[in-house]
């Protein structure tokens, strides 16, 4: 980008410039020794030409649009439309979460997308004994069809793009979805959405499974090869570093992993025969945005760009949407604070907009509220407000990358790469070659769970040093504070649940479901795809606990154990 002459003129100017006007201004000293980011990585004081004079404009920048993406999947970006604003729904049952649906769509929500309660996570039903207490609390109760069937009553699913944040029953959520669909006549190949559904994720950082780590990831494949045939608008995964970030990594961990999940996936399809560039457009990410803005600009712009040189040179893709990352994006709830709840907006501004600049497809803002209960109506209203006002006040959306060719996000964006794929290399060596058998053997061998926890650790230790500052908390604190008016789940939501459990099983053909539940467990033992029988299932009103009970019948339990060194 700059030739040697102009360099070496820029160092001589530089010098000039320490001696004649920084160095005085230095005698009184800086805010601080050293300065960081969240991850710790250190930032210098000024960048130039000289920290990117390595850089090739056409192959590591480039345009938007074109591969490898570093500055945006489309050469338009929000020019031509703005991201897809999601507020995280869910809580209650079906009837409570179907009316917050429709508060978000009038207020100019446009994707839903949904949270679950526990029982749903886990697999199981809302009357099983390790519900009590959990139904529709940390989000909706949905056992049968009859659920979803209130979930989305009077939302045409044809003409909404919905997101399911659920991963070990994850299938049958799909299911449903799709069944959904045949009952209100959408063609199944119009129907919009995604489905978190990465196990792997689980088993490093969220710790929410039903069966182990390796037929978890069949039952992935599974679906990712039904949508390659019935719901090519479906992202059937969404791989998600959020909870890798929440459970404490660094942003560089965070993507590397998540990368590498990514990558196990995209050879797992392969050895079941797919083909990349059939199933490869239908891969989507989750991230999360944290504080260090320039950190997270950087960390999207060096995925993007890793994803695509990867996904072409390992696995031979050449369609253009088989390379181009495309991710939501949720703000670090991790980030809020008990203290000063209103201190969260401000935080969560931030972090929305280093999303906006770095790129993002979809984006959840959290709720200032999140760290105390779920969110209020409220603070989902003004969580919106704060996306749809950097669209439309902030000018953060008229630009594509911004940021684009600033010396230090440039930078920071080489280090970032650098950083993540030698963690992506290490996972890669582990599996003797494969980047999934390097996941799959890191998993029980804890390699992802030390290299989180040393993170957090660490972070914490900054914290209660005073070294990293979280305001309202070490710093700037008040004795007194006047907490916002909360959501209350009510307390009858577990019985009303159960009675409509009951009407549903009281209303069933059992012999119908019997045999459905049977052709499961035959396409398991067969190792057909599970998807078909698990729609005929939940059109036949079997639960989601009985599905899932199918699989943990046949693979066992999973009990975690880690190798400690």
């Amino acid at each position: 980008m700059f030739g040697d002459d102009d360099l070496e003129t820029i160092r001589d100017r530089k010098a000039e410039w320490e001696e004649e006007t920084l160095d005085p201004f230095l005698e009184h000293g800086e805010r601080r020794e050293r300065f960081a980011t969240v991850s710790n990585h250190e930032v210098d004081r000024l960048y130039t030409p000289e920290d990117i004079a390595d850089i090739d404009f056409e192959e590591d920048i480039g345009f938007p649009g074109d591969s490898p993406y570093t500055r945006g999947p489309y050469p338009t970006m929000y020019r031509g439309r703005t991201w897809t604003m999601r507020q995280f729904a869910g809580f209650g049952t079906a009837e409570e979460t179907n009316e917050r649906f429709h508060y978000l769509i009038d207020e100019g929500q446009t994707g839903l997308s949904t949270a679950f309660d526990m029982p749903s996570l886990m697999g199981i039903d809302s009357d099983h004994p390790m519900s009590e207490g959990e139904v529709g609390k940390e989000g909706v109760a949905v056992d049968t069809l009859r659920d979803m069937e209130i979930l989305f009553d009077g939302i045409d699913i044809g003409e909404v793009s919905t997101s399911f944040t659920i991963n070990p029953s994850a299938a049958v959520v799909y299911a449903m979805y799709i069944a959904l669909a045949d009952e209100q006549g959408v063609p199944r190949d119009q129907i919009r959405g995604t489905f978190q559904n990465d196990m792997l994720k689980e088993f490093i950082a969220q710790k929410e499974w039903v069966i182990p780590p390796e037929p978890s990831l069949d039952v992935v494949t599974d679906t990712i090869e039904f949508a390659v045939e019935e719901t090519p608008k479906i992202h059937p995964v969404s791989i998600s570093g959020y909870h890798i970030r929440e459970a404490g990594s660094t942003a560089a961990q965070e993507a590397a992993f998540t990368l590498a999940d990514g990558f196990a996936y995209v050879e797992d399809c392969l050895d079941r025969g797919l083909d990349v560039d059939d199933f490869a457009p239908l891969l989507s990410f989750f991230f999360n945005s944290h504080n260090s803005i320039f950190e997270e600009i950087a960390k999207f712009r060096a995925c993007r760009r890793i994803y695509a040189n990867v996904m072409e040179e390992w696995y031979g893709a050449e369609k253009e949407a088989s390379k181009r990352m495309k991710f939501h994006t949720q703000t670090a709830g991790q980030s809020l604070t008990a203290q000063q709840p209103l201190n969260n907006i401000v935080r969560v501004t931030i972090q929305a907009l280093a999303a906006v600049m770095g790129g993002t497809q979809s984006l959840h803002t959290n709720s200032y509220d999140e760290a105390l209960a779920l969110p209020s109506e409220e603070a989902v209203r003004v969580a919106l407000r704060t996306q749809q006002i950097i669209a439309d006040e902030s000018g953060a959306a008229d630009i594509v990358d911004p940021m684009g060719g600033s010396f230090a996000i440039e930078k920071l964006t080489n280090e970032m790469e650098a950083e993540i794929m030698a963690y992506i290399e290490e996972i890669k060596e582990m599996g003797d070659g494969s980047v999934r058998d390097g996941v799959l053997k890191g998993i029980p061998d804890g390699y992802f769970h030390r290299e989180i926890q040393e993170a957090a650790y660490e972070y914490q230790q900054r914290v209660d040093a005073g070294e990293e500052t979280v305001v309202g908390v070490n710093k700037y604190e008040i004795e007194e504070d006047t907490e916002p008016e909360l959501l209350h789940v009510d307390a009858e939501t577990r019985d009303r649940q159960l009675e409509r459990l009951e009407a549903v099983k009281e209303e069933r053909d059992d012999d119908a479901v019997e045999a459905c539940l049977d052709a499961v467990r035959e396409a398991i033992e067969n190792d057909e795809n599970v998807m078909p029988p698990i729609i005929d299932a939940v059109k036949a009103y079997a639960t989601m606990g009985e599905i899932m009970a199918v699989f943990e019948d046949h693979h066992g339990a999973y009990q975690e154990t880690l190798v400690t060194v």
